[in-house]
C-alpha cells in the first residue's frame, strides 16, 4: 500500500496518511463487503461543487446554460474515466474475480468511480481546501481548454450516430428499477445494443440522465472493444 500511496502521490499530487482510507477508495464492490461507494458518491458531490466554484469565478459573465456545459464536460464520466487512464490507476483497483477476468480494471465506468472514491476519500482526510487543489491540478489542462461557446452532442445523440453511421440498429433504453422517496428518486435505466454482448445500465435522479448515463457508458465500452 506504501507504493500505492507513492503512485497516488505521484500523480494527484497528494499522499494519504491513513492508508485504510487509500484502500478503501480503491476497493471495488466486488472485491469486499467493505467497498468504495459511500466515498465515490462524497467524491461525486465534492468534484461538482468545486468545479462549479471555478466556473463561476472564470466566467463571471457566462450564463447559466453555459457554466452548466462546461461542468458536465469537466465531470463527465468518460472525463473521469481518461484521468484514471493517464494516472494509471487501473492496476490499483481491488476487483472480485468476475471483475478482473472480464477487464473491469478498464471499464470506463469502474475507473471513473475510483477517481471520485479518491476525490471522496481527500475529503475526508484534508478538507475541502486541499481537495480543491487536487481537483484544480487534475482538470488543469482540460479547464484551459475550455469554450463556453462549444455545444457538445450529448451522449445519446453521439452514440444514435455512431450507430446509424455504421446501419446498426438504435437502441433501446428501458427503466430496470426506481427507487427513493418521490422527492428524490433514482432512476436506473438499461441500454441494449445490439453489437454488443454485456447489459450496459446508467442511473441518474431522473430518466433523462440515467439514459444519458447509459449512453455515455456505452460509448466507452464501443471503445474499449476497438
Amino acid at each position: 500500500m506504501e507504493l500505492t500511496n507513492k503512485h497516488i502521490a505521484k500523480f494527484f499530487g497528494y499522499q494519504f496518511e491513513d492508508l485504510s482510507l487509500l484502500n478503501l477508495a480503491l476497493t471495488h464492490r466486488s472485491a469486499a463487503k467493505q467497498h468504495n461507494e459511500r466515498l465515490e458518491f462524497l467524491g461525486d458531490a465534492v468534484l461538482g461543487m468545486v468545479v462549479a466554484d471555478w466556473l463561476y469565478e472564470n466566467f463571471p459573465k457566462e450564463p447559466e446554460g453555459k457554466l452548466t456545459r462546461m461542468r458536465a464536460s469537466l465531470v463527465k464520466g468518460e472525463t473521469l474515466a481518461k484521468i484514471a487512464q493517464e494516472n494509471q490507476l487501473g492496476d490499483l483497483i481491488a476487483l472480485g474475480s468476475g471483475e478482473m477476468k472480464s477487464g473491469g480494471h478498464r471499464r470506463a465506468s469502474i475507473l471513473a468511480d475510483v477517481v471520485e472514491a479518491l476525490l471522496g476519500a481527500i475529503y475526508l482526510e484534508s478538507g475541502l481546501e486541499q481537495t480543491r487543489a487536487v481537483i484544480v491540478k487534475l482538470l488543469a489542462s482540460r479547464m484551459s481548454a475550455l469554450d463556453p461557446n462549444a455545444h457538445p452532442k450529448d451522449f445519446k445523440t453521439r452514440l444514435q450516430e455512431y450507430l446509424q453511421s455504421r446501419k446498426q440498429p438504435l437502441p433501446v433504453y428501458e427503466v430496470v428499477n426506481i427507487h427513493g422517496q418521490d422527492h428524490a428518486q433514482t432512476f436506473t435505466v438499461s441500454c441494449v445494443i445490439e453489437s454488443l454482448n454485456s447489459k450496459i445500465e446508467g442511473s441518474g435522479p431522473s430518466r433523462r440522465r440515467a439514459e444519458q448515463q447509459a449512453a455515455e457508458f456505452a460509448i466507452a465500452k464501443i471503445e474499449e472493444a476497438k
